[in-house]
């Protein structure tokens, strides 16, 4: 039987919703570049595209957004079920938990017509948000703001973290981070997705799956490790010969490199230009200075190009976003991808259900216990 370890450019599925190419660096949603999404289009207007595989009408758009707006307070419950956690725990481990629990506050949740699911899509999307504001806010003994009753989801998430209106600027560039991390093919993440999708449970446990798997490390936290990694290093002057101690022990390097691309990671662009201007409008030019150095060093000896990661740890910084948010944010953008792959399994729907090639002994005989003991005392 022919294997791949990891799986690695099996093709799993069929899927319309998005096309990666990575000897292009090419990135698109229904065929759509992402490079024309991020330069003219939000995130509420990507998602509908996600979900439903065209560009909406403005009535469209405006129906979507309003939606999203609607569903953005958390039900009391959860807040409660929050303030039962150690402020300790990992914010996506709190993350992992209220999504899960979600099910239980939706009065439809034996409905899985896809009108329904549409609703579910909508709702995870705009309560993922509140939830990880809610959580910094609950953590560090304060209580949690309320949502805006208006404003994008961007606009909106840096409001519940603040509570204050961010710059429209800060919010236009998170807007565009979240276009760019909505959705990228059969990743770790989106494929637990659609293997618990395949097995027809819920959306709630869907999404909870991909939570979870993008809660490892080799997945999701690439950008929080990279800002670690950044404040490790502290001065600019010290960051070649930091990298270089890494390059020596064989440590890995967060931020470059990528599974797929096989050139430069189409996304990166976006978010390098964004940390340049935000670190000029913040008067701290230090993080884009100590990247420069960093990437121009591991091109020069690996040969590696940096990836959207390294670029958004400085972006999510320069925007106030605590460094351990960095992946729940993440989560935030990408549950438009996930839900639109479990509908579009839901859809057209087989089990998932690989084989293993088995590599263990064989032809073994069992040995009743009396003679293991046996054999054991006399090996003493």
């Amino acid at each position: 039987m022919p294997t791949t370890e990891g799986l690695e450019d099996v093709v799993a599925a069929h899927t319309r919703i998005c096309d990666l190419d990575g000897q292009r660096g090419k990135l698109t949603y229904y065929g759509v570049d992402v490079h024309d999404l991020a330069t003219h289009s939000s995130f509420e207007e990507t998602a509908y595209l996600l979900w439903h595989g065209t560009l909406p009408t403005r009535a469209q758009l405006e129906a979507l957004s309003a939606e999203l707006r609607a569903n953005r307070a958390l039900p009391g419950q959860l807040i409660d079920l929050m303030r039962l956690l150690p402020s300790s725990t990992p914010p996506m481990d709190v993350l992992r938990t209220v999504v899960s629990a979600l099910s239980t506050t939706d009065p439809d949740l034996s409905d899985r017509s896809q009108e329904a699911n549409l609703r579910r899509a909508v709702r995870l999307t705009a309560l993922l948000p509140s939830i990880v504001a809610a959580w910094d806010h609950i953590r560090n003994g304060r209580e949690p703001v309320a949502p805006l009753e208006d404003g994008s989801l961007a606009e909106n998430f840096l409001y519940m973290l603040k509570g204050e209106r961010p710059d429209p600027y800060d919010a236009h560039v998170l807007d565009v981070a979240l276009i760019l991390h909505a959705d990228h093919e059969l990743n770790a993440s989106t494929f637990s997705a659609r293997v618990a999708a395949s097995t027809l449970a819920d959306m709630y446990a869907a999404v909870t799956a991909a939570i979870g798997t993008l809660s490892g490390p080799l997945h999701g936290g690439a950008n929080e490790q990279v800002m670690r990694m950044f404040q490790r290093i502290g001065e600019v002057s010290r960051a070649q010969e930091y990298i270089r101690g890494m390059l020596e022990r064989k440590e890995r390097i967060m931020g470059f490199g990528h599974r797929v691309y096989r050139t430069e990671d189409p996304r990166g662009k976006h978010m390098d230009a964004f940390a340049v201007e935000l670190s000029q409008r913040k008067g701290d030019t230090r993080w884009v200075e100590m990247s420069r150095v960093i990437e121009s060093y591991v091109k020069e000896q690996k040969g590696l190009h940096a990836n959207v990661d390294f670029y958004s740890a400085t972006v999510y910084y320069l925007l106030g976003i605590p460094v351990d948010l960095d992946t729940p944010v993440f989560a935030c953008s990408r549950v438009v991808g996930w839900t639109a792959h479990v509908m579009e399994q839901y859809a057209n729907n087989r089990l998932i259900r690989p084989r293993g090639e088995y590599i263990g002994p064989k032809d073994v005989p069992y040995v009743p216990i009396e003679q293991r003991e046996q054999a054991q005392v006399s090996h003493q």
